[in-house]
């Protein structure tokens, strides 16, 4: 069975905002590293459309992110939406029963399922389904934005924290 894992950058203060936080060389390497791991991700429409940028060649990028955007392709998809009629690929909508589908998810895969955006993820954990938050943290104040959390954030037991890089730490974390 999959574990389900919020994972995103986040500022001191809490906040989330792709375009605050440019990866040095090794946190870079590390989300490389890691997209290669994953059994599958799971994105919210919004997350989807930003992270989409990666189905596109883009000649100026550097080997890294050409590594990146081979390892985004071609890991599995899926997107949970209302709008969105249709996704790119190796990307399957979900349906209107997210519950069951993420259930199903876990179910038939092993490994990590990461999911992204925090809105999704905050729908994920009022049903129970995530199984650890990984905050990698900037040190950053970004004053204000979308917060790492989108609700009600549940009780939660710190079970590991790692430098990554020149700046940035990883905090992993479970439900309590």
């Amino acid at each position: 069975m999959a574990s389900l894992v919020y994972a995103l950058n986040q500022s001191l203060d809490g906040y989330v905002d792709h375009l605050a936080f440019a990866p040095d060389p090794v946190l870079f390497r590390h989300f490389i590293d890691d997209v290669r791991s994953l059994a599958g991700s799971i994105y919210g429409r919004r997350m989807y459309e930003v992270m989409r940028y990666w189905d596109d060649e883009h000649p100026e990028w550097d080997a890294p992110r050409r590594d990146y955007a081979a390892a985004w392709r071609s890991m599995p998809k899926w997107v949970a939406s209302r709008t969105l009629e249709s996704v790119g690929p190796n990307a399957t909508l979900l349906g209107e029963d997210l519950e069951a589908a993420v259930r199903e998810l876990k179910a038939r895969h092993e490994g990590v399922i990461e999911v992204s955006g925090p809105e999704l993820a905050h729908s994920l954990t009022r049903l129970g389904l995530v199984d650890e938050y990984r905050m990698y943290l900037h040190p950053g104040v970004l004053g204000g934005g979308k917060p790492y959390f989108a609700g009600p954030r549940p009780p939660l037991r710190l079970v590991a924290s790692e430098r990554i890089g020149e700046q940035v730490i990883r905090l992993t974390y479970v439900p309590a």
